[in-house]
C-alpha cells in the first residue's frame, strides 16, 4: 500500500508517521524547514503518553507530480488551502487512488469533489491534538489519536476497510461510521468552540473551562453550531453541545487549537471555515450566532493588525 500524506503538520505528520513506522510506504508532502528536517534526519513523533517514534529515513518532497500515483492520499492541509491542494494531488491519482481528507471545518471535501472527483473521495475526520514542535518533530499531547471514516453514501467498503485496517496495525484508533457526514459534524461542533475559544482568550482549554464566563462562551458557540447543523439536517441531539461540554472536562489542561498555534505562530487562520462557516450558515438559515460571529469579528481584526 503506498500513502501520500499531503500536508505533514500535526495530522499528517503523526498519522503518516505512524503507519511509516510500522512499514507502510508513506512519502511526506511538506515544505521549507520542516521539509529539509524530515529529509536529513527523519520524521519523530513526541507524545509524553503514547510513546515516541522516529521514521529515518523518511521519504519527503515538495513535489507531488515526482511521487506519482499512489493508493492513497490523506489530505491534511489547511482549509485555506484546499483549492490548491486539490489541484496539486492530481498527478498522484491514478485510475484506483483514494482520497481522504482529515481537515478541520465541513466544506473541505466539497471543494475537494469539484477538482478531483466525489468517486476518488471517502470522508474522515480525525481527534487528536498535535502540531509541529519544531521542523522535523511533530508534539503530540495527550492519549487521543483517533480516525474516523466512512463512504459519503453511508457504511463502509474494501478501500475504507483497508486503509482502516493500516491505521490500526499503526497503533491508531481507527473506526469506521456508518453515517461519516453526521461524525463530521461532530466533530465539527468542539472544533469551532475549542478553535473560538483558545485563539480569542489566547490559552489553552483549562483556563477556558474553569472560569466561568470563558467556560459560558464555549457553551454559546457549540450550541449555535448545534443549532445550524439541526437547521441543516444534521441529526444531532439538542443537547448535543452540553455533552461535549463535558467531553472537554476530561482532556488535558494544555490542549490547545491548531488556529490557536497558527495565531501564536503569525500563521494565517481557518477562521472563515470554522466561526465564520457557522456565522455564514446561520445568516442563510435565518439563525442567530451571535457568540460566533463576535469571534469572528475579534479575530478578523487580530489578523488585520498583524498583517
Amino acid at each position: 500500500m503506498r500513502i501520500a500524506m499531503m500536508g505533514s503538520g500535526g495530522v499528517g505528520g503523526y498519522f503518516g508517521g505512524r503507519m511509516a513506522a510500522v512499514g507502510y510506504d508513506v512519502t511526506f508532502i511538506a515544505r521549507g524547514k520542516h521539509l529539509q528536517a524530515i529529509r536529513e534526519h527523519g520524521l519523530k513523533i513526541a507524545s509524553r503518553d503514547m510513546g515516541d517514534v522516529i521514521v529515518n529515513p523518511a521519504k519527503a518532497s515538495d513535489r507531488p507530480e515526482e511521487v506519482g500515483p499512489v493508493d492513497y492520499v490523506i489530505v491534511a492541509v489547511k482549509l485555506w488551502d484546499t483549492q490548491a491542494t486539490g489541484k496539486a494531488i492530481l498527478p498522484m491519482l491514478g485510475p484506483e487512488t483514494t482520497v481522504l481528507s482529515l481537515q478541520n471545518g465541513v466544506e473541505g471535501d466539497s471543494i475537494l469533489a469539484d477538482i478531483i472527483g466525489t468517486q476518488r473521495l471517502i470522508g474522515g475526520v480525525a481527534f487528536i491534538a498535535s502540531s509541529i514542535g519544531e521542523p522535523g518533530v511533530i508534539k503530540h499531547i495527550g492519549t487521543m489519536q483517533r480516525v474516523v471514516i466512512g463512504e459519503h453514501s453511508g457504511g463502509s467498503s474494501l478501500r475504507v476497510e483497508a486503509l482502516r485496517e493500516a491505521l490500526s496495525k499503526a497503533g491508531v484508533t481507527a473506526e469506521i461510521s456508518d453515517a461519516i457526514e453526521r461524525t463530521i459534524w461532530e466533530k465539527f461542533v468542539f472544533l469551532v468552540g475549542l478553535s473560538a475559544v483558545t485563539t480569542l482568550l489566547r490559552t489553552p482549554l483549562g483556563p477556558v473551562r474553569e472560569d466561568p464566563e470563558s467556560r459560558a462562551l464555549l457553551l454559546s458557540v457549540m450550541r449555535e453550531t448545534v443549532s445550524v447543523a439541526r437547521a441543516r439536517s444534521v441529526a444531532l441531539p439538542e443537547d448535543f453541545a452540553e455533552t461535549r461540554l463535558e467531553f472537554a472536562d476530561g482532556l488535558p489542561a494544555d490542549m490547545t487549537s491548531s488556529m490557536h498555534h497558527d495565531l501564536e505562530a503569525g500563521n494565517p487562520l481557518e477562521l472563515d471555515w470554522l466561526s465564520g462557516a457557522v456565522t455564514r450558515f446561520g445568516r442563510e438559515a435565518g439563525i442567530p450566532t451571535p457568540a460566533n460571529q463576535m469571534v469572528s469579528e475579534a479575530l478578523e481584526q487580530c489578523a488585520k493588525r498583524r498583517s
